[in-house]
């Protein structure tokens, strides 16, 4: 069928009977083809997984997407394309999910700041035959290494471990602190030293602070 508009996408699924259960249906996959993607070529930390367990979850985010969707339908102001919109919320579910089950297994020790930068939504496709453009992904790529390199050389390794526990990991601060035996104020000091540090490395690279708190807090 012809893609649906923004207008359509809402009509349909506020609707009743087949009509909604359509709708649902063709949403929840293209939601699940967009994340299976995602956490198929853009998380290396899932890179040991198999295909059928990477569907599984691409499947299980897919639906809970699919319900914050639905519960939000009222917030859309239509700014953008529906699907692009809801594939947002898709990787926003994704992001916390996973960082739910590594926060399980956490070490200070082992953060890197790979895996919670916010997606692309070309990952996120919005048709199925879209796939990111290579200009896309160099551009990420890029961005990335200013970022990995600003982390190596503008922070120290204690400003570095609370940066990352804090703002990628979304750590809470609390167990941060104890984590790093120090109390909730210092440990604010040293995240606005380690965040001005930060902000006067990347103006240097040309990449303003807006664009470096939206690559780490986005989700």
């Amino acid at each position: 069928m012809p893609e649906r508009t923004n207008e359509q996408w809402l009509a349909d699924l506020r609707s009743e009977g087949s009509t909604r259960a359509e709708a649902l249906s063709d949403l929840r996959e293209r939601l699940e083809r967009g994340l299976f993607y995602y956490l198929s070529h853009d998380r290396s930390d899932l890179s040991d997984r198999s295909s059928e367990e990477i569907q599984q979850m691409a499947q299980d985010f897919a639906q809970d997407a699919l319900l914050k969707v639905i519960d939000n339908l009222d917030t859309f102001r239509g700014e953008s394309m529906f699907v692009t919109w809801a594939s947002k919320i898709a990787a926003r579910v994704a992001i916390s999910e996973l960082r739910r089950a590594r926060y399980r297994d956490y070490s200070l020790d082992y953060l890197t700041a790979e895996g919670e930068v916010m997606p692309s939504i070309t990952s996120l496709a919005i048709s199925p035959e879209d796939s990111p453009q290579p200009e896309d992904v160099t551009e990420r790529a890029d961005v990335l290494s200013q970022i990995d390199d600003a982390l190596e050389h503008a922070l120290t390794d204690r400003q570095r471990s609370a940066l990352m526990a804090v703002a990628v990991e979304g750590i809470p601060i609390e167990e941060v602190a104890e984590r790093m035996n120090t109390n909730r104020n210092a440990l604010y000091k040293l995240l606005h030293d380690a965040r001005m540090k930060l902000k006067h490395y990347m103006e240097d690279q040309g990449l303003t602070l807006d664009y470096i708190i939206d690559l780490f807090e986005s989700g």
